[in-house]
């Protein structure tokens, strides 16, 4: 036991050590409207993220598994069906049906989905707010979004927002400094600044702000459903608080008789 309590200390030691070097990113805890067992969306807020997107990150990025008809769903962005329409006409996607069975690309259509965007080797952003959840803070553990409710929104927003100015070249790839990504170095350059981006109903277009939106809305990408999810949970605890006490109360009904009649034929002392 000695030997097993030392070996875990060591071990608890050299990842300390580890991480305190660099290996974690520095990670802002956000306020964002959808946190919390009864936040929701903010749709004006998702509605300029998408533009964020569509302006900045579209360029190398995709989303390719959210489709241009949930952009007027019920869950969605609060667009109509014209409007996702709409929208949808100003991308491309790939058709295997056309041309003879060869494929081709066309306009896009409101049941597509988004095309994918990996001509640089960049990542999709579909599913990036739940990859990025729980992997940052002390030693990767996921502290910070267990008790400060810390999660890929805040990852993302950090990223976006932490880049310091400072280069360096190895290998002939350019990195730049980032106190949020681990290790403190990547090789994205910065892609958003302050008024990079105007909003019709003018929202803030300072770095922050738009690096907020465009992380509230990765984070619908990721869980669309969200509200409707931790709705469904809060009636499920509620139903199952009063079936707790239901069967308590029939627990006390059944046995009261019996635990009657024990205690009468116990001995008095």
């Amino acid at each position: 036991m000695k030997l097993f309590t030392k070996a875990a200390a060591i071990v608890a030691i050299s990842t300390s050590a580890v991480f305190a070097a660099g290996g974690a990113g520095e990670v802002t805890d956000y306020d964002f409207p959808f946190e919390g067992p009864f936040g929701t969306y903010d749709q004006n807020q998702l509605q300029r993220g998408l533009k964020v997107y569509t302006e900045v990150c579209a360029a190398c990025h995709g989303i390719q598994y959210v489709a241009f008809r949930d952009l007027a769903a019920e869950h969605g962005l609060g667009y109509t069906r014209e409007q996702a329409t709409a929208y949808a006409e100003q991308f491309e996607v790939f058709d295997p049906t056309l041309n003879g069975g060869e494929g081709d690309f066309r306009t896009a259509a409101y049941p597509d989905k988004f095309p994918t965007n990996n001509a640089v080797g960049a990542p999709d952003l579909s599913l990036m707010a739940k990859s990025r959840a729980g992997f940052h803070g002390p030693y990767n553990l996921g502290i910070n979004q267990i008790f400060k409710g810390m999660g890929g929104p805040e990852y993302i927003a950090s990223l976006l927002t932490g880049y310091t100015g400072e280069e360096k070249e190895e290998a002939g790839t350019i990195l730049y400094e980032n106190k949020a990504f681990p290790g403190g170095w990547i090789s994205m350059a910065p892609p958003l600044d302050d008024d990079w981006v105007e909003f019709d109903d003018g929202s803030p277009t300072d770095l922050v702000s738009a690096s907020k939106d465009v992380a509230a809305f990765l984070m619908w990408t990721a869980e669309p459903k969200l509200a409707a999810r931790k709705q469904m949970g809060l009636v499920a605890i509620i139903m199952l608080t009063v079936l707790s006490v239901l069967l308590y109360l029939t627990n006390k009904r059944i046995w009261s008789p019996v635990k009657g009649k024990r205690d009468a034929t116990t001995p008095a002392e």
